[in-house]
């Protein structure tokens, strides 16, 4: 009788175990941070972010990977291998309607919004060396536009469509990530790289500290023939080292997305940690500095993740239905 009951009493106990371990794996929810390349603006943001979420998220496990950036990003999410990732807006704008021409062959409908974060400045710097002064200077020249298909390659064909030439007017064109651009223009391998990122990024902050350069405008006309999402600004002087007066350049918004696979309360707390921490992620990267809430709806071309839409709706914005 004894020997029957302690048999059931450690049945029990199995029981009681196995029962628990299935809610131990599920205590922790991941979350994958997708960013782009490390020389860009999203990925120090991507890591602020991720050490956001593992301070401010309760039994989160928050990881950061580093990618080709937006177009990859997209791709990633739509197959559920990241919950929030960055991207640029005309990318965005793709990958809902399945864009081929951006690298989408079909929409990807999984994709759910979480806020627009800060502009992309479509910076197009030149070594001083190669003479290069205007956007029509860029014929014939070598000119690096960034990882094929990613969000700065697509800004690149954009522009310089708007300014009436395509990559065969060009002397060279290299489809590399920021820092290996920096690289070839000061062995004198380039004469111009195109970078889609926020203002200081480091990559062109490096370049300015080696070699001596020319912020190239894109004129005012050459944003409205380009049309949405490009919007007009100006690269304020001295933002990068030789760069003595502003220049008027083009820009995109940025977004955090995420997919429709991802809990509503993970994305809820996601999306408030992200305006709670405004200042951490600013220490990260001066970019964030240009992150409000009341733009975080801003040119959303997708539909919003339930759990972005009820903290904004909690914070007065309104949110379509």
């Amino acid at each position: 009788m004894s020997i029957s009951l302690h048999r059931r009493a450690l049945a029990g106990i199995a029981a009681l175990t196995l029962a628990a371990t299935p809610m131990a794996a599920r205590a922790q929810d991941f979350i994958n941070v997708l960013t782009g390349g490390t020389s860009g603006v999203y990925y120090p943001l991507g890591v602020a972010l991720s050490k956001i979420y593992g301070e401010k998220i309760q039994n989160v496990r928050p990881t950061v990977q580093a990618t080709k950036a937006s177009v990859e990003n997209l791709q990633l999410l739509q197959q559920g291998k990241g919950e929030i990732a960055f991207t640029l807006g005309d990318s965005l704008d793709a990958a809902w309607k399945g864009d081929e021409e951006a690298g989408f062959k079909s929409p990807l409908k999984k994709l759910r919004g979480i806020t627009a974060i800060y502009p992309n400045y479509v910076q197009i710097v030149a070594s001083k060396d190669s003479g290069i002064k205007t956007l029509a200077d860029l014929k014939g020249k070598r000119l690096s536009v960034g990882a094929p298909k990613s969000g700065t390659e697509l800004n690149a064909r954009a522009i310089l469509a708007a300014a009436g030439m395509t990559y065969k007017d060009l002397g060279k064109i290299e489809y590399l990530p920021f820092a290996e651009s920096v690289e070839l223009m000061k062995n004198r391998q380039l004469d111009a790289t195109l970078q889609s990122a926020g203002l200081g990024v480091a990559s062109l902050r490096d370049l300015a500290t080696s070699v001596e350069i020319t912020v190239v405008e894109v004129p005012a006309a050459v944003v409205d023939k380009a049309g949405p999402p490009f919007v007009k600004v100006s690269i304020p002087a001295n933002t990068y080292t030789g760069q003595t007066a502003a220049v008027p350049a083009a820009a995109v918004v940025n977004y955090l997305v995420t997919h429709e696979g991802v809990k509503e309360e993970t994305v809820y707390q996601m999306t408030k940690a992200v305006f709670d921490s405004l200042p951490d992620l600013a220490a990260a990267h001066a970019a964030a500095r240009s992150i409000k809430l009341e733009s975080a709806l801003e040119g959303m071309p997708l539909p919003l993740h339930p759990g972005a839409a009820r903290y904004f709706k909690e914070k007065g914005l309104k949110v379509g239905s």
